[in-house]
């Protein structure tokens, strides 16, 4: 007697979102069909659309995921309490030192589809503004002057697009040691010993 089938697992939304934003980060836009989804989370075809109505939809999906996960953390990072702006800084230096807070890949595969893609490229024009809006208001809650948020917040920001872009490999802790120095370049001011510490504490633990 054979043994019976494995059970198919049971689909959902996130489950082929998730499928298709690894997709778009290990091959691009062009390779985001439904046929190759439906493979990768074990599902037939028409299971695709008990979620969405087209491929046009996931793409919609897709992006407001993205814009949550990346843009979405830059401003609550910019946001948070901080009794400094050197603390502030080191907030927002958090996501870029976890993939958890924001996405890089995901972020250079965005970029690479906006190429091609007006609508998108709209779209990420406004997230970045957003992202730069964000880091301006910081900056000007802790004093600078319009004219010095305006500079400092394009600096940061460019710093970390190019950083994507350009897809630069680091070594971790290299790269954790240089943020009290990126941070004292944005703000003009060099951080605290103890600001030092209760960042990398972040990220040394365990």
């Amino acid at each position: 007697m054979s043994k019976p089938a494995s059970p198919r697992p049971r689909g959902s939304r996130d489950l082929w979102l998730d499928a298709a934003l690894d997709l778009l980060v290990s091959s691009g836009i062009d390779a985001v069909k439904i046929m190759p989804l439906a493979r990768a989370v074990d599902q037939t075809r028409t299971g695709f659309y008990w979620y969405f109505k087209d491929l046009g939809a996931l793409h919609d999906a897709m992006v407001e995921t993205w814009e949550a996960r990346n843009t979405g953390q830059i401003q609550a990072r910019c946001e948070a309490p901080a009794q400094t702006v050197n603390t502030a800084l080191f907030n927002l230096m958090d996501c870029w030192l976890a993939p958890a807070l924001f996405d890089a890949r995901l972020d250079l595969a965005i970029r690479n589809w906006a190429r091609n893609d007006t609508t998108l490229a709209a779209r990420l024009d406004a997230a970045d503004n957003a992202r730069i809006a964000a880091v301006h208001n910081m900056f000007l809650r802790f004093g600078y002057s319009r004219e010095q948020a305006d500079v400092r917040s394009l600096t940061v920001i460019y710093t970390q697009v190019g950083y994507i872009s350009m897809e630069v490999e680091e070594d971790p802790v290299a790269r954790l040691n240089r943020v009290p120095h990126y941070v004292e370049m944005f703000s003009g001011q060099p951080p605290t010993q103890a600001e030092i510490t209760e960042f990398m504490a972040r990220h040394t633990s365990g």
